[in-house]
């Protein structure tokens, strides 16, 4: 039976919950909510919960070492369980997207993302599946701090829905060709 990796990107602990990198995170918890799942197991530096989605075993991942380095994480379970680049979709926010949209892509750059970075090298490809949720970005003030910086009610308000949506776009892709989920996903913002 093809095993399916889906892994969420964010920092672990407290102190990040509700911060603008833990996106990833987010949506697997989201997730983790509709399928009843409470209790998350705990293996080589990530905390995972696995189950039986239209005839795949997927494995949901929360990689627990900062989210730069990600990839040394996902490598062993990628490497462990013999998962097929096709068979990996990472969740990630993004700064060059707006708050409150989402972009769903089947390869491409790490854009600059340190975590993203770190699963390539990893993986020793850009090809893999990601959905990003759209953080926007506030060039007044660093880089860093924004990313690790609480979301506003604004923000919030606008992502809640967002972390909806890319929850959806992930379990429908275990049944949906990427290229249509793309295409009813990736819908341009009017303004």
């Amino acid at each position: 039976m093809k095993i399916k990796l889906v892994v969420g990107l964010g920092n672990p602990g407290k102190a990040y919950n509700n911060t603008r990198h833990n996106m990833g995170f987010r949506v697997i918890d989201e997730i983790a909510k509709r399928l009843d799942v409470y209790k998350f197991k705990e293996k080589d530096g990530a905390i995972y919960f696995d189950t039986y989605l239209d005839l795949c075993h997927v494995l949901f991942l929360k990689p627990q070492k900062y989210i730069n380095l990600s990839g040394e994480v996902m490598i062993d379970f990628v490497r462990y369980l013999d998962i097929k680049l096709e068979d990996i979709l990472v969740i990630s926010d993004d700064l060059d997207l707006p708050v409150g949209t989402m972009k769903l892509k089947e390869k491409g750059s790490s854009g600059g993302h340190n975590g993203l970075k770190n699963i390539e090298e990893n993986l020793g490809t850009n090809e893999y599946k990601r959905i990003k949720i759209g953080i926007s970005n506030d060039k007044n003030i660093d880089t860093k701090d924004y990313v690790l910086g609480k979301l506003t009610k604004e923000e919030k308000k606008k992502i809640d829905p967002i972390i909806e949506k890319a929850a959806d776009a992930v379990l429908e892709s275990f049944h949906t060709p990427f290229n249509e989920l793309m295409s009813k996903y990736n819908v341009k913002i009017k303004n």
